[in-house]
């Protein structure tokens, strides 16, 4: 595995999840981590449990979806470290979105958090990566967002506008130092993924799930989808006609 050149990271959703295996992971190995989430019981626990590691770990509290107040603490956050080296915009919410059954407050909700509060986090720090010409940009999307899923079209556009804003991002990058990376988890054992109805095939638990993630981030990939076979499968999904996709779909997922 790459060496890691983080002095500091701030991984947002880490009150759970992903969000919280990264964070310890990251903190394991020497990196001070701010773990930002709603939840702020829950990130004190893991800043105790990261303490008994021999990590550092400090909590904040913080709703991504409050763009404004996002943009801030994250400058506010940058400042008082010298600045961030990486930044994980890994908040996320998954509501179904059912066009029989739509709910506008629900789609809100996933545009809010996924798209504008992980563009707020992202962005917060960009033009000052770009000024010190260092730091890693990381966004967490999923191989949900390949095509329009059944019953998640705010979910699986959330992440699709994701990838995109991050690919831009790399292009406009591309010859300095500052780094982008989209990583795109399949189906991963989570507080998210524990209501979900339906057959998960490859579902992943949490510390797998998580070292795949850290180590795709380490070694600096620009995108990064797991489990293999559950990519491989969205990568065909992707060429499929419509006639095919919308059959087999509508019926499967």
């Amino acid at each position: 595995m790459a060496e890691l050149n983080y002095r500091t990271a701030l991984v947002t959703g880490a009150s759970s999840g992903l969000g919280r295996g990264l964070a310890l992971w990251l903190g394991r190995r020497g990196v001070k981590v701010y773990a930002a989430a709603r939840r702020r019981d829950n990130l004190v626990a893991l800043a105790q449990e990261a303490r008994a590691l021999g990590a550092h770990i400090e909590p904040v509290e913080l709703d991504v979806s409050q763009a404004e107040a996002t943009l801030e603490r994250v400058r506010e956050l940058d400042s008082a470290c010298d600045g961030l080296d990486l930044v994980v915009a890994n908040a996320g919410v998954g509501k179904q979105t059912h066009a029989l059954q739509f709910e506008w407050a629900d789609a809100k909700q996933v545009i809010d958090v996924n798209v504008t509060g992980a563009v707020a986090t992202l962005s917060a720090v960009l033009p000052r990566m770009v000024e010190r010409n260092r730091g890693h940009l990381v966004g967490i999307s999923s191989l949900a967002s390949c095509r329009g899923l059944p019953r998640n079209a705010a979910y699986s556009a959330s992440k699709a506008f994701l990838n995109t804003f991050l690919e831009s991002l790399r292009v406009d990058l591309h010859g300095t130092q500052v780094r982008v990376t989209c990583i795109k988890p399949g189906f991963v054992k989570t507080e998210m993924t524990a209501s979900i109805p339906y057959f998960m095939p490859f579902l992943l638990e949490t510390d797998p799930a998580v070292e795949l993630m850290a180590r795709a981030i380490v070694r600096g990939e620009d995108e990064y989808g797991f489990p293999w076979p559950m990519d491989r499968a969205v990568g065909l999904a992707k060429w499929a006609p419509n006639f095919l996709f919308d059959a087999v779909a509508s019926k499967v997922l």
